[in-house]
């Protein structure tokens, strides 16, 4: 099982609720080598957003589709992460997914992994996982 495969681990805290982006492919400009500024590149993102146990608790969100944290605006910002510009560091790149998330009042809490695919041809993946609270 691959590390963004894992499901997020309820924090025992009462109520749950967790919405999931995994291996989402785009091309991005990112790296600090002069060949990585010069072409873009295969970049795996996977997210999970959590919310907060009372707002977990109050959204139980059913079919209500706005009481959700809804995903397409998480595949759109990572998305256009990706393509505004040049970023150097797979953290980088993760703290703005991270950022774009926690702007979502129901997202206490969200974790992003950011890998580069064709860095080593005998590695599945190679970059950095960034997990974020909101503050108290």
């Amino acid at each position: 099982m691959k590390s963004w495969e894992q499901a997020a681990v309820p924090s025992g805290k009462g109520p749950g609720y967790t919405v999931t982006v995994r291996g989402l492919v785009v091309f991005a400009s990112i790296g600090v080598t002069a060949e990585e500024r010069e072409k873009k590149q295969r970049v795996r993102v996977s997210v999970e957003a959590v919310a907060g146990p009372a707002a977990a608790a109050a959204m139980r969100p059913g079919e209500d589709r706005r009481r959700i944290i809804n995903y397409d605006r998480i595949v759109a910002a990572v998305r256009q992460i990706a393509g505004s510009g040049h970023i150097d560091l797979c953290e980088g790149f993760a703290e703005r997914v991270c950022a774009a998330c926690l702007r979502n009042p129901r997202v206490e809490r969200v974790r992003v992994w950011v890998e580069k695919l064709d860095v080593y041809p005998d590695a599945e993946g190679v970059g950095a996982v960034l997990e974020l609270s909101r503050p108290l």
